[in-house]
């Protein structure tokens, strides 16, 4: 096992958990940012008035991109898997 493959095999992971997350995180800003501006607004401090909303739009997320999500995580296991043999020296 190489220091290159290591690394390799590190950076892949982390790409591979960036490219899974960012729909999530990107809809969680920009709802938080959007209902933080009407709750300013409006004057209504209610922690747990963004919860359903942020957990409406994470559902809508796993609807609509859950099945490439599982298409790259089952990828990137396949290639982990295809990568074993090749660190037997």
């Amino acid at each position: 096992m190489t220091e290159s493959f290591v690394m390799s095999f590190a950076m892949n992971a982390v790409w591979v958990t960036l490219e899974i997350a960012t729909p999530f995180l990107l809809a969680s800003l920009v709802l938080g940012s959007i209902l933080s501006l009407i709750q300013a607004a409006t004057q209504i401090q209610e922690v747990t008035l963004t919860f359903i909303p942020k957990f409406a739009a994470m559902v809508a997320i796993i609807i609509i991109l859950g099945s490439w999500m599982l298409q790259q995580m089952l990828m990137y296991t396949a290639n982990v898997f295809q990568s074993l043999p090749g660190l037997v020296h």
